[in-house]
């Protein structure tokens, strides 16, 4: 067991240019920002959680069924049935994705499940658990969960015809989508998981998660298009709920609709002004 670690976005805080969670209160205030309290923090749904041990460390990803219940639903059914153990990273792009989840392991493969519906959009309700950031040109960008969301602005919902507004998961780092062909309805099983920003992607492909532990580890993955004889490969895939108490990791999350983030959200605009994108929002994750 590696010890208790609290991570951004798979990124160590210690790398960050930010405060250490664990440091105590009075060094904290005195860099201008209080560690969160106990209320602050949440604990994703366990169903809701991929564990990924690859061979090159633990992936954690949340899903989020709010934007893409039916690809969270399959993700589930193939991690639970084991498809995706000892699935290769095949098709690695630096600076962007790694793309894995082919019972093939060359990108011409796919589970024995019929083919998704695409879920590019979602209809954004007054009870969704949106966390409103910024509202750029008549847009809102914040956090649904953990996933970086664009959505038409709320506004928008007085003159739509269900009273709710569209909305999307945006492709910062660390988020997962589903692999397709040319044909918006053919994700099945590959899925991919960004090493950096990439919002060309945005309304193509399904987003439907991410990564809140282990960036680092899909950073390190080998490249290629396709990559050369892969080795880095996903050796075991489980949900949170079905690891076996003794060994499951104990996972909180920054609720980003508290009080807390609220601070952080305000901290980041004023650091990034004109310049901030809902990709510099970090999410603290304490994973024990």
């Amino acid at each position: 067991m590696k010890p208790a670690a609290v991570v951004v976005l798979g990124l160590s805080l210690a790398l960050l240019a930010e405060p250490a969670l664990s440091a105590p209160k009075s060094r904290a205030k005195a860099r201008g920002v209080t560690a969160p309290a106990a209320a602050d923090w949440r604990v994703p749904d366990p169903d809701n959680v991929m564990v990924i041990d690859t061979n090159r460390g633990r992936v954690i990803v949340e899903l989020i069924p709010e934007v893409a219940p039916g690809h969270v639903t399959r993700m589930r059914e193939l991690t639970k049935a084991g498809v995706y153990d000892g699935r290769t990273f095949f098709r690695v792009i630096d600076r962007f994705m790694a793309q894995t989840g082919d019972p093939k392991d060359n990108g011409e493969g796919q589970s024995d499940k019929p083919n998704l519906k695409a879920e590019f959009t979602f209809r954004r309700t007054a009870a969704t658990p949106f966390a409103p950031a910024a509202a750029p040109s008549g847009l809102q960008v914040g956090l649904l969960g953990s996933l970086p969301v664009v959505s038409q602005h709320w506004s928008w919902s007085a003159v739509t015809a269900d009273g709710n507004v569209s909305a999307w998961g945006t492709y910062c780092p660390g988020v997962v989508g589903m692999a397709r062909d040319d044909d918006n309805n053919s994700a099945n099983s590959q899925f991919f998981l960004m090493r950096q920003p990439y919002p060309s992607l945005d309304k193509r492909y399904t987003a439907f998660g991410r990564v809140i532990s282990g960036l680092e580890t899909i950073r390190a993955i080998k490249t290629g298009e396709p990559v050369a004889a892969p080795q880095d490969r996903m050796e075991k895939v489980r949900m949170l709920a079905d690891i076996p108490e003794t060994e499951r990791p104990k996972v909180r999350v920054i609720n980003a609709q508290g009080a807390w983030f609220a601070g952080e959200i305000r901290r980041q605009r004023a650091i990034k002004g004109a310049d901030f994108s809902v990709c510099d929002l970090k999410l603290p994750v304490d994973i024990r």
